[in-house]
């Protein structure tokens, strides 16, 4: 049997409550395999492979386009509890019956939903850059958020210099790295999302977002032991959100990355890969 990576994993779909999901598996098979979700208007080719490909030495990883992004069909529902259900359904079509999550940025919100809505299908969760329902300025982009997706860049990948990374000069050179392995995978890549995914994606995050009362109260309910990880000076959703988190999740820890921005685990990515795969093994080596 080919052992695939990120580069080299072919394009699956399946099909279940009329959505066409679109999604690539590798890496090591057995155990409890980690499903990934992506980030604001991201793909499956938006992920890191040092981060993909380090993970999945040890254990199978699944990436996936949500409904109505990218090359999967529907429409992108304009809440995250919808997009919660679809992870859900999508995940349930693959016959998996335990899986960890990691989720990212508006991944991380999806995560989330997912753990609440099929709580005895989430082993162990992973929230990267991410925050709880009505937290600190998160009912809207930040500004620096609009600031930096509302820029003009001479070559577009470089807006994910502003997005992932800090303007220091260490953590843009681990950007320009991060942009090389970016663009490793040369064929059968994911298409860019259509001008419908953004405006239903932004009126989820403001949905999620909005003040309410006794916001964090939910997380009570999410039981899985999660691990936290952000960048000391993300500005797309504020570091104080990850410590939000922590504390109000009921077996939590955190983890934040020193001079990094929103995309710390691309600028740390050997870190990273060791912080989770040590996180998740833990779960293996209490059984």
């Amino acid at each position: 049997m080919t052992q695939h990576n990120h580069q080299t994993a072919p394009t699956q779909f399946v099909e279940t409550n009329g959505i066409r999901f679109a999604y690539r598996r590798f890496g090591n098979p057995g155990g409890v395999p980690l499903v990934f979700n992506q980030h604001f208007t991201g793909t499956m080719d938006h992920w890191d492979p040092a981060v993909t490909d380090g993970l999945a030495k040890a254990r199978e990883v699944i990436l996936f386009n949500n409904a109505g992004v990218s090359s999967s069909s529907g429409e992108v529902p304009s809440r995250i509890d919808k997009m919660g259900a679809n992870a859900v359904t999508f995940i349930k079509s693959l016959e998996l019956t335990k899986v960890d999550v990691l989720g990212f940025s508006i991944g991380g919100f999806v995560a989330q939903e997912i753990a609440l809505q099929a709580p005895d299908l989430v082993r162990r969760l992973v929230l990267v850059g991410t925050g709880p329902r009505g937290a600190e300025d998160m009912a809207t982009l930040t500004p620096e958020a609009q600031e930096i997706f509302g820029a003009a860049y001479d070559q577009p990948d470089h807006l994910w210099l502003r997005v992932h990374f800090t303007k220091s000069e260490k953590s843009q050179a681990a950007g320009r790295e991060f942009l090389k392995r970016f663009r490793l995978r040369t064929k059968s890549r994911d298409p860019e999302v259509n001008e419908k995914v953004a405006p239903a994606q932004i009126e989820a995050i403001g949905e999620w977002g909005a003040p309410r009362q006794k916001p964090f109260e939910y997380l009570k309910s999410i039981r899985q032991p999660t691990l936290v990880v952000n960048g000391g000076k993300d500005v797309i959703i504020y570091s104080v959100n990850s410590f939000i988190l922590q504390q109000h999740l009921p077996d939590a820890q955190l983890v934040l990355y020193p001079d990094a921005n929103h995309g710390s685990q691309y600028q740390y990515p050997e870190r990273f890969v060791r912080h989770v795969s040590l996180f998740l093994s833990e779960a293996e080596e209490a059984r």
